[in-house]
């Protein structure tokens, strides 16, 4: 698509809009109006509505990718997971090279404090995935969890471990 001069403020503002991050920044591709801003899902292959949360995701994944080493083949976003009659939809899943989930991560917008519900939330998504991983983050504090699944425990870590070490 091509840039039009109504989106060519959106591009050089969308920063300067958004909340700064802790996480690198990335060549960011918006586009819409400065009412209704899209920006690219890298993941999913499409433009998607920005929103805060969507600007903590896309930056998380990104920074995953180019700098913790994750495949982007085996990133979801937006997973959806069926219980019972009703549907959850998980931010991002990393699987593993078997296609067997390895962590989940869920996302916030800045202005929202991760708290024991945000566990919580994640902690109903993986009672069906049973993941080796919990991730929150809300772009400016990022927590890991690593399960013990013998001990029925978990261990916070110091960071997000790069793939190489899953």
């Amino acid at each position: 698509m091509l840039a039009t001069k109504k989106d060519v403020p959106l591009q050089q503002n969308t920063r300067q809009e958004m909340n700064e991050l802790n996480l690198p920044s990335f060549d960011v591709k918006v586009r819409g109006t400065r009412e209704k801003p899209e920006i690219l899902d890298f993941l999913r292959r499409r433009y998607v509505a920005l929103t805060p949360e969507e600007w903590v995701r896309q930056h998380f994944v990104h920074w995953l990718v180019d700098h913790k080493g994750y495949p982007k083949g085996l990133l979801g976003n937006e997973v959806a997971l069926l219980c019972g009659d009703k549907t959850l939809r998980c931010d991002s899943i990393l699987y593993d090279k078997d296609a067997n989930p390895l962590m989940i991560i869920e996302y916030k917008a800045p202005s929202i404090a991760v708290t024991q519900q945000v566990f919580s939330q994640i902690s109903t998504y993986n009672l069906l995935l049973h993941v080796d991983y919990l991730v929150v983050s809300n772009g400016l504090q990022h927590y890991c969890c690593k399960m013990d699944y013998e001990h029925q425990t978990y261990q916070f870590l110091n960071d997000i471990p790069p793939y190489s070490a899953l």
